[in-house]
């Protein structure tokens, strides 16, 4: 049975912290988690993908998770582009998880600053409550993988880089946009020189994006000779990107971008999306037609080799997705490749073994080839799945030939 896949215009509305689940326009719900350590009740957002209908079951796949600070401003751009790449065949579907901050100035640093002198960091309890108690929470409530990316924009960049030097294992890939690291005498900067020749960050990802915070006619050489307060935060993100590049032997997978026709507010839609590109750029499928009509190309074997690759960059194994291989498998039996098309539906049923629409395919082409013992079997396999009128159709016509 063919599938169509069709293109979803997302509407980006405002969120509704009492949204219903069946809403086609809500891009999450909140909930609120009690913390121990925090001795607090912690609000977030949540996003289920629509690939899962939205909703928290638990028996359509499992998804990896972003974390995303200040997720009063960050959510629904994080779940549109999500949402977007994941239509595009750029990513996989991914859960998000916006983490909402009473005081963010608390949450989001480490000990104090003199210009804030007010303020003291809270921040080794915040990620003690994110690691024990928010990340399980998360995963024991909702289709995770073990796949996950911390992602936070400027204190919450901060953030990112201080979990990143200290605590690498508790996610996989990171992304820090614009990060605050002039913060109490830049001692996150300080500290990687320290920490990044003694590390191994291999199957760790970081991206790093910087605003254009100077004044007309400077650039990134020029800045770093600059003392002033204004330009401070520029600097520390240099400084920092300079470490990281001297330290390529800690196997780290490693990319920044400066922006600069963007200023600090508005770094981070671009960012984020630029960001998940770079974390996500091993995922996309990619079949030439000039592959399609060479004789030699074996979909089926380049599939497998890709889902491989996947798998390994995942941590976990990813299968092709079956109406993606079932698209493929139609196209080479209207090609008249039908060989290549047994072989695609065959893929698909060992990996689908209980789709009824897998074997209908696999019927359809036994159809064309004329073998009608075969193409009986296949409908018969269909329907004792699911009970499918087209493939019904199907059968009773051929046994009453």
């Amino acid at each position: 049975m063919k599938s169509f896949v069709c293109s979803i215009t997302f509407l980006l509305i405002s969120f509704y912290v009492n949204a219903q689940e069946t809403n086609a326009f809500t891009t999450g719900f909140e909930e609120t988690v009690h913390s121990k350590i925090l001795g607090q009740e912690r609000k977030v957002w949540i996003h289920i993908p629509n690939s899962n209908g939205g909703n928290k079951i638990k028996d359509r796949g499992n998804y990896p998770v972003i974390y995303l600070l200040d997720g009063s401003e960050n959510f629904n751009t994080v779940v549109s582009i999500t949402e977007h790449m994941t239509e595009s065949g750029l990513c996989p579907p991914m859960i998000v998880v916006g983490i909402l901050h009473p005081n963010r100035l608390t949450d989001l640093t480490r000990g104090t600053d003199e210009e804030l002198p007010g303020v003291v960091g809270n921040g080794e309890k915040f990620m003690s409550f994110i690691e024990k108690e928010l990340i399980p929470h998360i995963d024991s409530t909702y289709p995770t993988t073990t796949y996950k990316t911390f992602i936070g924009h400027s204190l919450g960049g901060l953030t990112v880089m201080n979990t990143f030097l200290h605590n690498p294992n508790l996610f996989n890939s990171y992304v820090s946009l614009d990060g605050a690291l002039w913060w109490n005498d830049q001692i996150t900067v300080k500290e990687a020189k320290a920490i990044l020749p003694t590390r191994n960050y291999k199957g760790k990802t970081l991206f790093i994006a910087m605003a254009n915070r100077m004044e007309k006619g400077v650039d990134t050489f020029r800045v770093q000779k600059d003392t002033s307060n204004a330009t401070e935060l520029i600097r520390c993100n240099l400084a920092l990107i300079k470490d990281l590049n001297k330290n390529k032997a800690n196997q780290l997978r490693f990319k920044y971008k400066y922006y600069e026709n963007d200023n600090h507010p508005s770094v981070r839609l671009i960012g984020e999306y630029d960001a998940l590109r770079f974390i996500f750029d091993f995922y996309k499928l990619e079949i030439y037609n000039s592959d399609l009509n060479n004789p030699g190309f074996k979909p089926d074997s380049f599939l497998v080799a890709h889902y491989k690759n996947v798998s390994e960059q995942m941590g976990y194994v990813i299968k092709p997705d079956e109406n993606q291989v079932n698209n493929l498998g139609y196209k080479m039996m209207n090609a008249k490749q039908l060989a290549k098309a047994e072989t695609l539906f065959k893929l698909n049923i060992a990996n689908n073994p209980k789709s009824a629409n897998c074997y209908d395919s696999l019927g359809d082409l036994y159809l064309q080839t004329g073998n009608k013992t075969k193409a009986i079997d296949a409908f018969k396999k269909a329907l004792a799945l699911k009970e499918i009128p087209e493939s019904r159709e199907k059968l009773e016509k051929l046994l009453n030939e």
